[in-house]
């Protein structure tokens, strides 16, 4: 059950950061696979913070979109290269 919550909440924080970080983005699809990939980012960019997601859903939610966000800039900092 646990994934399952993980890409829930990854999908939904895509979408935030897609709406975000407005620009030339990838799209929806690539916005939501980045925001279930930030939601493992997120958690892992604040651990090394010393950071943890309180606040049940809602933290989660925000953890994640603060790591999709870290993940779109990052790829598209890599595009421009």
């Amino acid at each position: 059950m646990t994934m399952i919550w993980t890409i829930v909440i990854g999908i939904i924080a895509g979408w935030l950061a897609g709406l975000i970080m407005k620009g030339d983005g990838y799209g929806l699809i690539w916005d939501l696979i980045l925001g279930i990939a930030g939601a493992v980012v997120g958690s892992w960019l604040f651990g090394l913070l010393g950071l943890s997601a309180s606040g049940g859903l809602i933290g989660s939610i925000v953890v994640a979109t603060v790591g999709a966000i870290f993940l779109i800039f990052l790829s598209r900092a890599l595009r421009k290269g």
